[in-house]
């Protein structure tokens, strides 16, 4: 297995709220499935709220967020079997969600928020 991390979070986008934006989410959402396909992690971070407008909605946005990529790995127990996963949004509602459907799923993840995780994580390189 390399020794490589994964990590969704913040993709480049420009704007917030428009389509222009909307559709670089789900182009960087495409490559990253796409690496987790072809490529071998040894962990793979994920983030839930990937643009700004995420921060202020009570609206699921699964096609839009983390909980996608979160979705797609329940869905392929396959792809990085052993990986570690770890959620590390701020956004605890979105996590638990990613969280329960990676875990309906099979996966072993676990949630650590960004600030926890800064502080303990050790990534070899």
């Amino acid at each position: 297995m390399a020794s490589t991390t994964a990590s969704v979070g913040e993709p480049d986008i420009s704007g917030r709220g428009n389509d222009v934006s909307r559709a670089k989410i789900h182009s960087a959402i495409d490559r990253l499935t796409q690496w987790l396909e072809k490529n071998d992690y040894e962990t793979i971070l994920l983030d839930h709220d990937l643009t700004e407008e995420h921060y202020y909605s009570d609206a699921h946005d699964d096609e839009g967020t983390g909980y996608a990529i979160a979705s797609w790995l329940a869905a392929h127990p396959e792809s990085q079997p052993d990986a570690t996963i770890v959620v590390h949004s701020l956004n605890y509602v979105g996590a638990k969600r990613m969280l329960d459907i990676m875990r309906a799923g099979g996966r072993n993840a676990e949630h650590v928020p960004f600030p926890y995780l800064q502080a303990g994580l050790i990534i070899r390189q």
